[in-house]
Protein backbone atom coordinates (compact mmCIF):
# COMPACT_ATOMS: atom_id res chain seq x y z
CA UNK A 1 0.00 0.00 0.00
CA UNK A 2 1.45 3.58 -1.38
CA UNK A 3 1.39 6.60 0.86
CA UNK A 4 -1.42 8.07 -1.22
CA UNK A 5 -3.46 4.92 -0.57
CA UNK A 6 -2.86 5.52 3.12
CA UNK A 7 -4.00 9.16 2.70
CA UNK A 8 -7.36 8.25 1.39
CA UNK A 9 -8.23 5.54 3.79
CA UNK A 10 -6.91 7.51 6.78
CA UNK A 11 -10.69 8.72 8.17
CA UNK A 12 -11.54 4.98 8.46
CA UNK A 13 -8.51 4.36 10.63
CA UNK A 14 -9.03 7.12 12.70
CA UNK A 15 -12.53 5.62 13.00
CA UNK A 16 -11.34 2.15 14.17
CA UNK A 17 -9.40 3.56 17.08
CA UNK A 18 -11.48 3.14 20.27
CA UNK A 19 -9.67 6.09 21.61
CA UNK A 20 -11.38 9.79 20.75
CA UNK A 21 -9.21 11.67 17.91
CA UNK A 22 -9.70 15.75 18.14
CA UNK A 23 -7.65 17.92 15.67
CA UNK A 24 -7.99 21.78 15.99
CA UNK A 25 -6.75 24.52 14.60
CA UNK A 26 -4.61 26.76 15.20
CA UNK A 27 -7.53 28.57 16.99
CA UNK A 28 -8.46 26.12 19.06
CA UNK A 29 -11.80 25.43 16.95
CA UNK A 30 -12.55 21.62 15.95
CA UNK A 31 -12.12 20.74 12.33
CA UNK A 32 -12.04 16.48 12.30
CA UNK A 33 -12.97 14.28 15.09
CA UNK A 34 -13.62 10.48 15.02
CA UNK A 35 -16.31 8.26 15.56
CA UNK A 36 -15.05 7.42 19.44
CA UNK A 37 -14.84 11.21 19.64
CA UNK A 38 -18.35 11.22 19.70
CA UNK A 39 -19.26 8.08 21.50
CA UNK A 40 -17.27 9.40 24.23
CA UNK A 41 -18.54 12.85 24.77
CA UNK A 42 -22.35 12.53 23.66
CA UNK A 43 -22.04 15.42 20.65
CA UNK A 44 -22.20 14.20 17.07
CA UNK A 45 -19.78 15.23 14.49
CA UNK A 46 -21.70 18.12 13.44
CA UNK A 47 -22.09 19.25 17.03
CA UNK A 48 -18.18 19.55 17.69
CA UNK A 49 -17.09 20.54 13.82
CA UNK A 50 -16.54 24.37 14.18
CA UNK A 51 -16.99 24.82 17.86
CA UNK A 52 -14.07 25.46 20.40
CA UNK A 53 -12.46 22.95 22.15
CA UNK A 54 -13.53 24.64 25.45
CA UNK A 55 -16.74 23.13 24.44
CA UNK A 56 -15.41 20.41 26.17
CA UNK A 57 -14.95 21.88 29.08
CA UNK A 58 -11.43 20.31 30.32
CA UNK A 59 -10.16 20.57 33.80
CA UNK A 60 -7.01 20.84 32.98
CA UNK A 61 -7.39 23.14 29.58
CA UNK A 62 -4.61 26.09 29.88
CA UNK A 63 -5.34 29.39 28.87
CA UNK A 64 -2.61 32.31 28.01
CA UNK A 65 -2.24 35.07 26.20
CA UNK A 66 0.12 35.83 22.95
CA UNK A 67 1.63 39.02 22.36
CA UNK A 68 -1.39 40.65 21.01
CA UNK A 69 -3.33 39.46 24.23
CA UNK A 70 -5.19 37.36 22.50
CA UNK A 71 -6.36 33.62 23.74
CA UNK A 72 -4.16 31.00 23.22
CA UNK A 73 -3.93 27.67 24.44
CA UNK A 74 -1.04 27.05 26.68
CA UNK A 75 -0.42 23.25 24.40
CA UNK A 76 0.81 25.65 21.71
CA UNK A 77 3.91 27.13 23.57
CA UNK A 78 4.53 23.72 24.93
CA UNK A 79 4.53 21.92 22.08
CA UNK A 80 2.76 18.35 23.72
CA UNK A 81 1.40 16.84 26.12
CA UNK A 82 1.78 13.35 27.51
CA UNK A 83 -0.51 11.22 29.56
CA UNK A 84 -2.03 13.21 31.85
CA UNK A 85 -5.56 12.57 33.81
CA UNK A 86 -8.07 15.03 33.01
CA UNK A 87 -12.14 15.42 33.40
CA UNK A 88 -14.14 16.55 30.29
CA UNK A 89 -17.70 17.52 30.02
CA UNK A 90 -20.11 15.73 27.94
CA UNK A 91 -23.32 16.55 26.27
CA UNK A 92 -25.42 15.70 28.69
CA UNK A 93 -22.85 17.59 31.57
CA UNK A 94 -22.13 14.47 32.87
CA UNK A 95 -18.46 14.99 33.82
CA UNK A 96 -16.22 12.35 32.79
CA UNK A 97 -12.25 10.79 33.65
CA UNK A 98 -10.33 10.38 30.58
CA UNK A 99 -6.61 10.18 30.11
CA UNK A 100 -5.00 12.44 27.56
CA UNK A 101 -2.52 12.78 25.25
CA UNK A 102 -1.83 16.40 22.37
CA UNK A 103 0.56 17.65 20.20
CA UNK A 104 0.74 20.50 17.86
CA UNK A 105 0.94 19.91 13.60
CA UNK A 106 2.85 21.73 11.90
CA UNK A 107 3.39 22.34 8.39
CA UNK A 108 5.88 21.58 5.50
CA UNK A 109 7.47 25.21 6.35
CA UNK A 110 7.17 24.23 10.18
CA UNK A 111 4.44 26.76 10.61
CA UNK A 112 2.27 25.76 13.83
CA UNK A 113 -1.45 24.82 11.92
CA UNK A 114 -3.17 22.94 14.79
CA UNK A 115 -3.05 20.21 16.89
CA UNK A 116 -4.47 16.81 17.80
CA UNK A 117 -5.36 15.21 21.01
CA UNK A 118 -6.28 11.92 21.88
CA UNK A 119 -8.69 11.23 24.73
CA UNK A 120 -8.92 8.01 26.47
CA UNK A 121 -12.09 6.78 28.78
CA UNK A 122 -10.90 5.91 31.97
CA UNK A 123 -14.48 5.82 34.03
CA UNK A 124 -14.50 2.41 34.55
CA UNK A 125 -11.34 2.28 35.82
CA UNK A 126 -11.44 5.35 38.20
CA UNK A 127 -14.59 4.07 39.27
CA UNK A 128 -13.27 0.58 40.40
CA UNK A 129 -9.79 2.42 41.87
CA UNK A 130 -12.80 4.12 44.02
CA UNK A 131 -14.62 1.17 44.72
CA UNK A 132 -10.96 -0.39 46.06
CA UNK A 133 -10.20 2.67 48.08
CA UNK A 134 -13.64 2.53 49.42
CA UNK A 135 -13.08 -0.58 50.43
CA UNK A 136 -9.89 -0.56 51.87
CA UNK A 137 -11.22 2.54 54.27
CA UNK A 138 -13.79 0.58 55.07
CA UNK A 139 -12.25 -1.76 55.96
CA UNK A 140 -9.53 -0.46 57.84
CA UNK A 141 -11.42 1.66 59.95
CA UNK A 142 -14.52 -0.74 60.96
CA UNK A 143 -12.80 -4.37 61.71
CA UNK A 144 -9.45 -3.85 60.69
CA UNK A 145 -6.21 -3.08 62.08
CA UNK A 146 -3.31 -1.61 60.27
CA UNK A 147 -3.76 -4.40 57.30
CA UNK A 148 -5.07 -7.04 60.05
CA UNK A 149 -8.52 -8.03 59.74
CA UNK A 150 -11.27 -9.32 62.57
CA UNK A 151 -13.22 -7.55 65.40
CA UNK A 152 -13.13 -10.82 67.90
CA UNK A 153 -11.55 -10.47 71.27
CA UNK A 154 -8.52 -12.34 70.40
CA UNK A 155 -7.61 -9.91 67.85
CA UNK A 156 -8.54 -7.30 69.87
CA UNK A 157 -5.79 -8.32 72.56
CA UNK A 158 -3.31 -8.76 69.66
CA UNK A 159 -4.07 -5.22 68.42
CA UNK A 160 -2.99 -4.09 72.23
CA UNK A 161 0.03 -6.07 71.93
CA UNK A 162 1.05 -4.66 68.97
CA UNK A 163 0.17 -0.54 70.27
CA UNK A 164 2.18 -1.37 73.30
CA UNK A 165 5.09 -3.45 71.35
CA UNK A 166 5.32 -0.05 68.66
CA UNK A 167 6.17 2.07 71.79
CA UNK A 168 9.16 0.28 72.82
CA UNK A 169 12.19 -0.73 71.18
CA UNK A 170 12.83 -4.01 72.55
CA UNK A 171 12.81 -7.09 70.86
CA UNK A 172 9.06 -8.74 69.69
CA UNK A 173 8.64 -12.55 68.82
CA UNK A 174 5.72 -13.69 66.98
CA UNK A 175 4.38 -17.29 67.12
CA UNK A 176 1.42 -18.64 65.35
CA UNK A 177 0.33 -21.62 62.92
CA UNK A 178 1.01 -20.89 59.61
CA UNK A 179 -0.96 -18.67 57.73
CA UNK A 180 -2.35 -16.82 60.74
CA UNK A 181 -0.06 -12.96 59.58
CA UNK A 182 2.55 -12.76 61.25
CA UNK A 183 3.99 -11.12 58.76
CA UNK A 184 1.36 -8.50 58.99
CA UNK A 185 1.88 -7.70 62.73
CA UNK A 186 5.42 -7.43 62.26
CA UNK A 187 4.73 -4.83 59.85
CA UNK A 188 2.03 -3.23 61.45
CA UNK A 189 4.05 -2.64 64.90
CA UNK A 190 6.77 -1.00 62.68
CA UNK A 191 4.41 1.06 60.90
CA UNK A 192 3.08 2.72 64.08
CA UNK A 193 6.28 3.21 65.52
CA UNK A 194 8.45 6.02 65.82
CA UNK A 195 10.88 3.91 63.24
CA UNK A 196 7.96 3.98 60.64
CA UNK A 197 10.10 6.35 58.09
CA UNK A 198 12.62 4.18 58.33
CA UNK A 199 13.33 0.75 56.15
CA UNK A 200 11.39 -2.46 57.07
CA UNK A 201 13.28 -5.25 55.72
CA UNK A 202 12.23 -8.73 55.94
CA UNK A 203 14.63 -12.20 55.53
CA UNK A 204 12.93 -15.40 55.67
CA UNK A 205 15.47 -17.23 57.44
CA UNK A 206 14.16 -20.83 56.18
CA UNK A 207 14.56 -19.59 52.12
CA UNK A 208 18.63 -19.70 52.18
CA UNK A 209 21.13 -22.13 53.04
CA UNK A 210 23.66 -21.12 56.20
CA UNK A 211 26.56 -19.77 54.24
CA UNK A 212 24.16 -17.47 51.75
CA UNK A 213 22.14 -16.57 54.77
CA UNK A 214 25.01 -15.17 56.68
CA UNK A 215 25.64 -13.01 53.66
CA UNK A 216 22.30 -11.99 53.06
CA UNK A 217 22.28 -10.85 56.75
CA UNK A 218 25.56 -9.27 57.78
CA UNK A 219 26.92 -8.34 54.14
CA UNK A 220 30.21 -9.42 52.38
CA UNK A 221 33.68 -8.40 51.70
CA UNK A 222 34.89 -8.42 48.41
CA UNK A 223 36.74 -11.75 47.72
CA UNK A 224 35.43 -13.33 50.95
CA UNK A 225 34.01 -16.87 49.03
CA UNK A 226 33.90 -17.68 45.64
CA UNK A 227 31.27 -15.59 43.71
CA UNK A 228 31.68 -12.64 45.83
CA UNK A 229 32.66 -9.57 42.99
CA UNK A 230 32.35 -7.14 45.01
CA UNK A 231 31.33 -5.34 48.46
CA UNK A 232 28.32 -5.78 49.33
CA UNK A 233 25.62 -4.37 52.50
CA UNK A 234 23.68 -6.66 54.36
CA UNK A 235 19.80 -6.60 55.06
CA UNK A 236 20.91 -5.09 59.14
CA UNK A 237 23.07 -2.28 57.56
CA UNK A 238 20.17 -1.95 54.88
CA UNK A 239 17.37 -1.68 57.81
CA UNK A 240 19.46 1.16 59.16
CA UNK A 241 17.34 2.94 62.22
CA UNK A 242 14.37 0.95 60.72
CA UNK A 243 12.97 -2.56 61.52
CA UNK A 244 14.07 -5.63 60.31
CA UNK A 245 11.74 -8.95 60.67
CA UNK A 246 13.27 -11.81 60.45
CA UNK A 247 10.99 -14.48 59.93
CA UNK A 248 11.01 -18.36 60.14
CA UNK A 249 14.03 -17.93 63.07
CA UNK A 250 13.27 -21.54 64.20
CA UNK A 251 15.42 -22.57 61.42
CA UNK A 252 18.17 -20.55 61.56
CA UNK A 253 21.49 -22.50 61.89
CA UNK A 254 23.40 -22.25 65.21
CA UNK A 255 26.42 -20.56 63.91
CA UNK A 256 24.16 -18.11 62.59
CA UNK A 257 22.96 -17.69 66.05
CA UNK A 258 25.78 -17.13 67.93
CA UNK A 259 26.21 -14.24 65.46
CA UNK A 260 22.66 -12.69 66.31
CA UNK A 261 22.91 -13.12 69.71
CA UNK A 262 26.23 -10.81 69.24
CA UNK A 263 24.24 -8.43 67.33
CA UNK A 264 21.05 -8.31 69.85
CA UNK A 265 23.83 -7.37 72.98
CA UNK A 266 25.98 -5.07 71.34
CA UNK A 267 24.32 -3.68 68.50
CA UNK A 268 27.29 -4.31 65.95
CA UNK A 269 27.94 -6.42 63.33
CA UNK A 270 31.04 -8.18 61.39
CA UNK A 271 30.36 -8.49 57.27
CA UNK A 272 31.75 -11.92 55.91
CA UNK A 273 35.47 -11.72 55.19
CA UNK A 274 35.76 -8.84 57.22
CA UNK A 275 37.30 -8.59 60.57
CA UNK A 276 35.81 -4.75 61.09
CA UNK A 277 32.76 -3.94 63.34
CA UNK A 278 30.00 -2.31 61.69
CA UNK A 279 27.61 -0.06 64.21
CA UNK A 280 23.72 -0.65 63.43
CA UNK A 281 20.85 0.89 65.57
CA UNK A 282 18.23 -1.51 64.07
CA UNK A 283 15.01 -2.92 65.80
CA UNK A 284 14.77 -6.38 65.49
CA UNK A 285 11.23 -8.75 65.27
CA UNK A 286 11.55 -12.18 64.65
CA UNK A 287 8.36 -14.65 64.30
CA UNK A 288 8.14 -19.01 64.19
CA UNK A 289 5.72 -21.26 63.54
CA UNK A 290 8.00 -24.18 65.38
CA UNK A 291 7.76 -25.00 68.97
CA UNK A 292 11.39 -23.20 69.96
CA UNK A 293 10.91 -24.49 73.87
CA UNK A 294 11.32 -28.53 71.44
CA UNK A 295 13.30 -26.90 69.87
CA UNK A 296 16.00 -25.86 72.34
CA UNK A 297 14.95 -29.65 74.81
CA UNK A 298 16.74 -31.13 71.08
CA UNK A 299 19.75 -28.84 71.46
CA UNK A 300 19.01 -27.33 68.06
CA UNK A 301 17.65 -23.48 69.57
CA UNK A 302 20.20 -21.66 71.97
CA UNK A 303 18.68 -20.93 75.00
CA UNK A 304 20.30 -17.36 75.29
CA UNK A 305 19.13 -16.21 72.34
CA UNK A 306 15.67 -17.23 72.88
CA UNK A 307 15.34 -15.28 76.11
CA UNK A 308 17.22 -12.45 74.17
CA UNK A 309 14.31 -12.72 71.49
CA UNK A 310 11.44 -13.36 73.56
CA UNK A 311 11.05 -10.13 75.54
CA UNK A 312 7.75 -8.90 73.88
CA UNK A 313 6.13 -12.60 72.60
CA UNK A 314 2.98 -11.94 70.57
CA UNK A 315 0.29 -14.97 69.73
CA UNK A 316 -1.43 -14.75 66.83
CA UNK A 317 -4.60 -16.70 67.55
CA UNK A 318 -5.35 -19.99 64.91
CA UNK A 319 -8.81 -18.53 62.18
CA UNK A 320 -10.29 -21.26 64.35
CA UNK A 321 -10.05 -19.62 67.21
CA UNK A 322 -11.58 -16.33 66.17
CA UNK A 323 -14.89 -16.95 65.78
CA UNK A 324 -17.17 -14.18 63.88
CA UNK A 325 -13.81 -13.86 62.21
CA UNK A 326 -14.66 -15.99 59.42
CA UNK A 327 -17.74 -14.43 58.00
CA UNK A 328 -16.47 -10.81 58.01
CA UNK A 329 -12.75 -12.29 56.50
CA UNK A 330 -14.59 -14.01 53.88
CA UNK A 331 -16.53 -10.83 52.63
CA UNK A 332 -13.46 -8.98 52.52
CA UNK A 333 -12.18 -11.46 50.32
CA UNK A 334 -15.45 -12.13 48.44
CA UNK A 335 -15.05 -8.20 47.83
CA UNK A 336 -12.00 -8.37 46.89
CA UNK A 337 -11.89 -10.64 44.23
CA UNK A 338 -15.07 -9.99 42.79
CA UNK A 339 -12.95 -6.72 41.98
CA UNK A 340 -9.79 -7.90 40.44
CA UNK A 341 -11.75 -10.58 38.70
CA UNK A 342 -14.61 -8.37 37.02
CA UNK A 343 -17.09 -11.88 37.34
CA UNK A 344 -20.86 -11.01 38.03
CA UNK A 345 -20.71 -12.72 41.25
CA UNK A 346 -23.32 -10.74 43.97
CA UNK A 347 -22.47 -13.04 46.99
CA UNK A 348 -21.78 -15.95 48.93
CA UNK A 349 -24.70 -17.93 49.43
CA UNK A 350 -26.12 -19.33 53.01
CA UNK A 351 -25.15 -22.81 52.46
CA UNK A 352 -21.30 -21.68 51.57
CA UNK A 353 -20.72 -19.12 54.58
CA UNK A 354 -22.29 -22.38 56.80
CA UNK A 355 -19.33 -24.42 55.30
CA UNK A 356 -16.93 -21.70 55.58
CA UNK A 357 -17.89 -21.05 59.44
CA UNK A 358 -17.73 -24.84 60.23
CA UNK A 359 -14.25 -25.49 58.27
CA UNK A 360 -11.53 -26.01 60.46
CA UNK A 361 -9.00 -23.76 58.73
CA UNK A 362 -5.55 -25.68 59.37
CA UNK A 363 -3.99 -23.24 56.78
CA UNK A 364 -6.13 -20.39 58.87
CA UNK A 365 -6.23 -16.98 56.74
CA UNK A 366 -4.24 -17.61 54.01
CA UNK A 367 -6.61 -20.94 53.24
CA UNK A 368 -9.70 -18.52 53.42
CA UNK A 369 -7.81 -16.03 51.03
CA UNK A 370 -7.15 -19.11 48.39
CA UNK A 371 -10.16 -20.33 48.87
CA UNK A 372 -12.29 -17.59 47.41
CA UNK A 373 -9.67 -17.35 44.67
CA UNK A 374 -10.46 -20.62 43.62
CA UNK A 375 -14.50 -19.91 43.97
CA UNK A 376 -14.26 -16.95 41.58
CA UNK A 377 -12.36 -19.54 38.74
CA UNK A 378 -14.90 -22.14 39.52
CA UNK A 379 -17.86 -19.98 39.82
CA UNK A 380 -20.04 -18.82 36.87
CA UNK A 381 -23.18 -17.76 38.74
CA UNK A 382 -24.64 -15.00 40.83
CA UNK A 383 -23.43 -16.33 44.04
CA UNK A 384 -20.76 -18.64 45.33
CA UNK A 385 -22.18 -22.25 46.42
CA UNK A 386 -20.44 -25.11 48.58
CA UNK A 387 -19.70 -26.91 45.10
CA UNK A 388 -17.53 -23.63 44.39
CA UNK A 389 -15.32 -24.29 47.38
CA UNK A 390 -12.00 -26.02 46.66
CA UNK A 391 -12.73 -30.01 47.88
CA UNK A 392 -10.88 -29.96 51.21
CA UNK A 393 -13.36 -27.31 52.49
CA UNK A 394 -16.37 -29.04 51.19
CA UNK A 395 -15.85 -32.18 52.15
CA UNK A 396 -13.89 -31.39 55.50
CA UNK A 397 -10.55 -32.79 56.45
CA UNK A 398 -9.87 -34.81 59.96
CA UNK A 399 -7.77 -32.63 62.19
CA UNK A 400 -5.27 -33.12 65.05
CA UNK A 401 -7.02 -32.85 68.24
CA UNK A 402 -10.04 -32.33 66.91
CA UNK A 403 -10.62 -28.77 66.90
CA UNK A 404 -14.04 -27.53 68.09
CA UNK A 405 -16.93 -26.93 65.81
CA UNK A 406 -17.45 -23.24 65.25
CA UNK A 407 -20.71 -21.73 64.89
CA UNK A 408 -21.40 -18.15 63.38
CA UNK A 409 -21.30 -15.00 65.26
CA UNK A 410 -23.87 -12.52 63.88
CA UNK A 411 -21.66 -9.59 62.87
CA UNK A 412 -24.34 -6.64 63.87
CA UNK A 413 -24.93 -8.33 67.14
CA UNK A 414 -21.03 -8.39 67.43
CA UNK A 415 -20.93 -4.81 66.87
CA UNK A 416 -23.44 -4.03 68.81
CA UNK A 417 -22.37 -5.54 71.91
CA UNK A 418 -18.99 -3.67 71.42
CA UNK A 419 -20.47 -0.83 71.01
CA UNK A 420 -22.96 -1.21 74.28
CA UNK A 421 -19.53 -1.98 76.29
CA UNK A 422 -17.86 0.62 75.19
CA UNK A 423 -20.39 3.55 75.46
CA UNK A 424 -20.72 1.78 79.36
CA UNK A 425 -17.09 2.00 80.05
CA UNK A 426 -17.29 5.30 79.18
CA UNK A 427 -20.04 6.42 80.82
CA UNK A 428 -22.24 7.37 77.95
CA UNK A 429 -19.44 9.94 77.07
CA UNK A 430 -19.64 9.39 73.16
CA UNK A 431 -16.58 10.84 72.37
CA UNK A 432 -14.68 8.93 74.91
CA UNK A 433 -16.58 5.32 73.74
CA UNK A 434 -15.21 6.49 70.40
CA UNK A 435 -11.68 6.32 71.23
CA UNK A 436 -12.32 3.10 72.82
CA UNK A 437 -13.57 1.10 69.82
CA UNK A 438 -10.77 2.89 67.78
CA UNK A 439 -13.24 5.26 65.44
CA UNK A 440 -14.62 8.18 65.03
CA UNK A 441 -17.54 9.78 67.29
CA UNK A 442 -19.97 10.39 63.36
CA UNK A 443 -19.38 6.18 63.82
CA UNK A 444 -20.12 5.91 67.24
CA UNK A 445 -23.30 8.39 66.47
CA UNK A 446 -24.04 6.10 63.34
CA UNK A 447 -23.93 3.00 65.22
CA UNK A 448 -26.45 4.09 68.03
CA UNK A 449 -29.12 4.80 65.75
CA UNK A 450 -28.42 1.64 63.74
CA UNK A 451 -28.88 -0.32 67.10
CA UNK A 452 -31.66 2.02 68.69
CA UNK A 453 -29.43 2.30 71.62
CA UNK A 454 -30.61 5.13 73.75
CA UNK A 455 -28.16 6.87 76.03
CA UNK A 456 -28.69 7.33 79.42
CA UNK A 457 -25.79 7.86 82.16
CA UNK A 458 -27.60 6.02 84.84
CA UNK A 459 -28.68 2.77 83.87
CA UNK A 460 -28.23 0.17 81.58
CA UNK A 461 -31.14 -1.42 80.24
CA UNK A 462 -32.20 -3.60 77.76
CA UNK A 463 -35.42 -4.75 76.39
CA UNK A 464 -36.55 -7.12 73.40
CA UNK A 465 -36.95 -3.95 70.57
CA UNK A 466 -34.27 -1.15 72.24
CA UNK A 467 -31.65 -1.11 74.20
CA UNK A 468 -31.17 1.74 76.62
CA UNK A 469 -27.99 2.93 78.34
Amino acid sequence: MHEKDLNIYWKTVVDTIKDGVMIVDKRGVIVSVNRAMSDITGYNRDELLGKPCTTLNCDICEVVLDRNGEHWCHLFKKGFLEMREAVIQTKNREMIPVLKNASILRDGDNNVIGAVETLTDISELAEKETQISALRSELCSENGFHGLLGNSLPMQQVYDLIDNAARSDAPVIIFGDSGTGKELVARAIHDISSRNENPYVKVNCAALNESLLESELFGHRKGAFTGALQDRMGRFEAAKNGTIFLDEIGDLPLSTQVKLLRVLEDQVIERVGDNREVRINVRIITATNRDLQKLMADGVFRDDLFYRINVIPIWVPPLRDRGGDISLLADAFFQRNRLKSNKPVEGISNAAMEVLVNHSWPGNVRELKSAFEYGFVTCDEKLIRPEHLPPDIIHGRAQKNDPPKITAVNRDESKKQQLIDALRNAGGNQSRAAEILGVSRVTVWNRIKRYGISVNRDSLVKSRDRTTL
